[in-house]
C-alpha cells in the first residue's frame, strides 16, 4: 500500500520537489488513500479537519445546505485540487459538505504530517501557501462574478473558460465535456436549472454553441465571447 500511496503522492504538484526520505516519513505518519463511490460523502458540515484531502481521480462537490433543505454548490474540486488547507490548521470544523459526484480516489495526508513535513522543508509550505491562495483567488472571483456579472455573463463565462482549460487553442471551435450535470453547473453559477438551460438554448438559437446531451460545440468562440456585450 505504501508503495502505490507514494506512486499516486509524486505526480501532485504539491509533493513533486519532495525528497524520497521526505515522502516515506509522510507516508509513515499516517497517509493514505480514500476511496469513495459515487455519492460517497468524504466529510458534513460541522465535522473536525484533522487531514488534507488531494483528488487524485474523479469529482467532488463542495456544497452548503439551506434551512430549507436547498443546496448551494460552492465548488467543483478535480483531480490534482485539495480540500481542507484553512481549517486543517486553523483547528476549525468543516464549514461544507463534500461528496464524490462520480468514484474518486483521494490522498489523505494527517495534519501531523504536513507539520512535520514543513518543519523539514521550507519550500513545502510555501507551496502549500500558494496551493491555498489560489483557491482562496478562484473563491474571491466568483463572488465578483456573482455580484457584477449578469447570467448571461456567468454562463458565457463558464463555457469560455471551459474552453480555454480542455483546447490548446481555445480561440478556435471546439468541443467541451460538462464534467457533472447542468443543475450541478448551475447551482456553481448560482443560476436556477432551468435559467441556465434558457440561456443554452439561447445561444444555440443564435449559433454559437450546438449542445448534445454533456457535449457543447462551441462553434464561434470569438463570437460568443463579444455576445454579452451586444
Amino acid at each position: 500500500m505504501s508503495t502505490e500511496i507514494v506512486r499516486y503522492m509524486i505526480v501532485q504538484p504539491l509533493f513533486r520537489d519532495v525528497s524520497d526520505e521526505d515522502l516515506a516519513h509522510i507516508v509513515e505518519q499516517g497517509c493514505s488513500l480514500v476511496r469513495l463511490p459515487r455519492g460517497g460523502k468524504l466529510y458534513s458540515a460541522g465535522d473536525r479537519c484533522e487531514a488534507l484531502h488531494i483528488v487524485v481521480t474523479g469529482r467532488i462537490k463542495v456544497f452548503a445546505l439551506a434551512a430549507n433543505g436547498g443546496e448551494k454548490v460552492l465548488e467543483l474540486v478535480g483531480p490534482g485540487q485539495s480540500l481542507g488547507e484553512s481549517a486543517v490548521f486553523n483547528e476549525q470544523r468543516h464549514g461544507f459538505s463534500a461528496l464524490a459526484l462520480s468514484e474518486a480516489l483521494l490522498l489523505r495526508i494527517p495534519k501531523a504530517a504536513l507539520l512535520a513535513q514543513i518543519g523539514r522543508d521550507p519550500g513545502f509550505s510555501l507551496r502549500l501557501l500558494a496551493q491555498a491562495s489560489q483557491r482562496i483567488q478562484s473563491l474571491l472571483h466568483d463572488v465578483e462574478s456573482y455580484c457584477l456579472h449578469s447570467g448571461l455573463q456567468r454562463v458565457v463565462g463558464f463555457l469560455l473558460n471551459a474552453q480555454a482549460e480542455q483546447s490548446p487553442a481555445p480561440a478556435r471551435p471546439h468541443t467541451i465535456s460538462l464534467p457533472v450535470s447542468k443543475a450541478t453547473i448551475a447551482s456553481r453559477l448560482s443560476l436556477t436549472p432551468e435559467y441556465f438551460s434558457r440561456v443554452l438554448r439561447e445561444l444555440e438559437d443564435e449559433g454559437l454553441i450546438q449542445i448534445s446531451r454533456r457535449d457543447i460545440h462551441i462553434l464561434q468562440p470569438r463570437e460568443l465571447a463579444s455576445y454579452t456585450l451586444q
